[in-house]
């Protein structure tokens, strides 16, 4: 039978004032449970106002143990056996099972002490148990003030000598778990431990797969928290970025997350002089391709810290474009002008030249052809076109890309070039002018030159595909600035506007909210671009608009808004009904029997003072005013408004009435049908109108098609501009909940 204990206060504790029962008392009572090895387990009321060392005393009274200052409480579960501290204790919640252990340094010195003198398989089963209870920062404080952290430091600089193998992973581990408690600084770490630890994944020496991990780790440590830049230096001569690349290809996702972050660390730390070679070593065939093939083709491996490593290397790639973007071109620079011009010339040759290789004009002729090809090509300083390149960003990394596209897209740059020429002046789109506005939103889309953020982890797998990923990106960017150019019969002041659609095109097809559906290659990137052209964005921002206005439509706040607004609105239409029966309408005349009489009509129009119709005969293109219209029919006696198949026509089954468009307006006199009035009208419009004013005009309600059509817009109108002011704000669907009543309305307060 299990122990029931009631938590009663032992020596040294606050004792509860009121029954045990009360609420105060209550909320302070943990009921738990608590396992010791070899004992009986005991089912305990855990009072949170009592001092811990009273409620460990109570324990240990059940299970009479002596010495009460070499036990402590931990939680039991194996994803936290932390000790239970002042600190952490109110982590405790109903149903939980602690273990009564031994006491944080009792078990510090208890793994020293094997380790000093055991023998080897005792030391080993020590290293076990610390490398788990290393997590606990308890346990991990007693530990380095009995200087256990020195004694693992000395065991990893002897090297193969004392340890190797499982032995050397739970080394290894311990002393990163007791390092990330940061109570001590990686200053403290001398060459010689670095050293050994740069051994182990330096291939020089085999070792296990559970050593490499905890290795990388420390390595990205001692670079990004050390502050001796000789750090850098020593371990430049056994370790590098090229040579940790197999490590990536181990299918085990912290050696690769681990490596990644190594990388970064001394790409991050390195030399300016050396940060060139390492991000080429990014950029190096064989890396993307490890990265494609073991990360970015498994699954398992997309992770947040993954993703994040990911990023942050990309953003070193992408970095490196820094420069060329801000740098621009002067007359001073001699040498830069004469490079430029080789590759300007490069450019028209492959646009123009092409299909006259045999041409050998030269002098005035030919300056003058050159010329007219430089203006075509889209310069906009055709006697010194280097100086379209003066501006940064994107300075010489829009000549980078251009080149690129002609050299490597060849057939789509001569495409792009020649669609323009044959466009009127004020609808070319010229190219390099074109290809500069491209690069400055390219620059802006990949954040070129901005540091990486902690919590980031966006990238683009399709940039992994080459080593020149923003000149490929252009390079399928710009035909489609082209064709939305041509799409939306764009001219040259329109470039604004078409750059802002291009970039939401680009935004849509790299579909960065959905990693998925993000494009692994750049030719998939080119299919979803195929997917956006121009009319179909038109057509997706409708939908979204349509929708966006569904939800605003469909929260709470709104529908009261129309309800209020729906009374007004009506008055509204009541009035356009009436105002259009004063302007009056042209109908058919009809016999008593509802026989249409041939070449015949009459105009109906109400009094202002909408108290009577009055009407009379009139030709067919004929619109007499009131005045002319010698008959009235008073409102007063109008009976009911009778329509379709129910006015008298439809009821002698006239077939020649179109019936839809018919209506009869009956009068209170007897019989009723020789006191009526006939009407077809011309339209759906018309008819709808003149029954809505009729309905108005005797008490009914308006219940045509067009009455809720119009209802609708003029409210969804209305609607739209009292929330102007809210555009941008997300409106809920419903108001948020009103909080409870205060226990009491006492709010005063004395000032002391």
């Amino acid at each position: 039978m299990s122990v029931i204990i009631n938590g009663t206060p032992g020596p040294g504790s606050r004792a509860s004032s009121g029954s045990t029962g009360s609420r105060g008392h209550a909320e302070n009572i943990r009921k738990v449970a608590v396992t010791m090895p070899q004992m009986q387990a005991l089912f305990f009321e855990l009072d949170q106002n009592r001092p811990l060392i009273a409620i460990v005393q109570d324990i240990c009274d059940k299970w009479s143990l002596a010495d009460i200052e070499n036990f402590a409480l931990q939680f039991s579960d194996q994803t936290r056996k932390t000790y239970i501290t002042e600190r952490n204790r109110y982590d405790i919640q109903n149903g939980n099972v602690l273990e009564l252990t031994e006491a944080p340094d009792r078990a510090a010195q208890s793994i020293i002490d094997r380790l000093k003198d055991g023998s080897r398989e005792v030391k080993v089963d020590a290293l076990k148990n610390l490398s788990v209870k290393c997590s606990d920062v308890t346990f991990a404080h007693e530990f380095i003030k009995k200087n256990g952290l020195k004694l693992i430091i000395d065991y990893v600089k002897a090297g193969n000598k004392s340890f190797s193998g499982d032995p050397l992973m739970y080394l290894l581990r311990s002393f990163v778990a007791l390092m990330e408690h940061n109570v001590v600084t990686w200053d403290t770490l001398d060459t010689e431990f670095i050293k050994q630890v740069a051994i182990c994944i330096s291939g020089t020496s085999s070792v296990i797969d559970g050593c490499i991990q905890p290795s990388l780790e420390i390595l990205e440590s001692v670079i990004l928290s050390s502050t001796d830049p000789g750090r850098m230096d020593l371990l430049e001569a056994y370790i590098s970025p090229d040579r940790i690349i197999p490590y990536l290809k181990k299918n085990i996702v912290e050696i690769q997350e681990s490596t990644l972050a190594l990388m970064y660390a001394m790409f991050y730390k390195s030399s300016a002089d050396k940060k060139q070679k390492i991000a080429e070593c990014f950029q190096s065939k064989l890396f993307r391709q490890v990265v494609q093939s073991s990360i970015l083709n498994s699954s398992e491996s997309m992770g947040p810290e993954m993703t994040h490593q990911l990023y942050k290397l990309q953003r070193v790639m992408l970095n490196m474009y820094e420069k060329k973007m801000k740098s621009g071109v002067s007359h001073g620079d001699t040498a830069l002008i004469t490079s430029i011009n080789k590759q300007i010339e490069d450019l028209r040759k492959i646009a123009f030249d092409f299909a006259d290789p045999g041409d050998t004009s030269s002098g005035n002729a030919r300056k003058s052809a050159i010329a007219k090809d430089l203006k075509k090509l889209g310069f906009f300083n055709q006697a010194e076109p280097f100086m379209d390149f003066e501006k940064t960003p994107p300075g010489l990394l829009a000549l980078e890309n251009m080149i690129y596209f002609a050299h490597f897209h060849k057939e789509d740059y001569i495409k792009v070039v020649l669609e323009n020429c044959g466009r009127a002046n004020e609808q070319d789109c010229p190219f390099v002018q074109a290809s500069i506005k491209l690069t400055q939103i390219l620059c802006d889309f990949l954040k070129i030159g901005e540091s990486p953020y902690e919590d980031e982890h966006l990238f683009y797998p399709m940039f992994f595909n080459t080593d020149r990923p923003v000149e490929e990106f252009f390079s399928y960017c710009i035909p489609l600035l082209n064709r939305t150019w041509k799409e939306m019969r764009a001219s040259k002041e329109d470039f604004p506007k078409v750059l802002s659609v291009v970039n939401e095109q680009i935004t849509r097809a790299l579909d960065r909210t959905d990693r998925a559906q993000m494009p692994k290659t750049f030719e998939h990137f080119k299919t979803k671009l195929g997917h956006l052209a121009y009319p179909e964005l038109k057509k997706i921002w409708e939908a979204e608009r349509q929708k966006k206005d569904e939800n605003k439509a469909s929260a709470r706040p709104i529908l009261e808004l129309r309800e209020v607004l729906k009374k007004d609105t009506m008055e509204l239409i009541r009035k356009h009904r009436l105002n259009y029966l004063e302007g009056g309408s042209r109908f058919p005349k009809y016999d008593n029997k509802g026989n249409k009489m041939k070449g015949k009509y009459q105009y109906w129009r109400l009094a202002p003072n909408h108290k009577a119709f009055h009407f009379g005969d009139c030709g067919e293109n004929e619109e007499p005013n009131i005045e002319q219209l010698p008959n009235k029919v008073l409102i007063t006696d109008i009976k009911e408004l009778a329509v379709g198949k129910n006015c008298a026509p439809a009821r002698n089954q006239n077939r020649r009435m179109q019936y839809d468009l018919a209506f009869s307006i009956i009068m209170d006199q007897e019989p009723a049908d020789e006191s009526s009035h006939y009407f077809l009208a011309e339209t759906d419009e018309v008819f709808m109108i003149w029954t809505d004013g009729i309905n108005v005009l005797i008490n009914n309600k308006m219940t045509s098609g067009k009455t809720k059509r119009d209802l609708e817009v003029l409210l969804n109108m209305e609607v739209k501009l009292r929330l102007l002011e809210t555009e941008g704000i997300t409106i809920p669907k419903d108001p948020p909940p009103i909080p409870p009543l205060p226990k009491d309305f006492n709010f005063a307060y004395t000032v002391s």
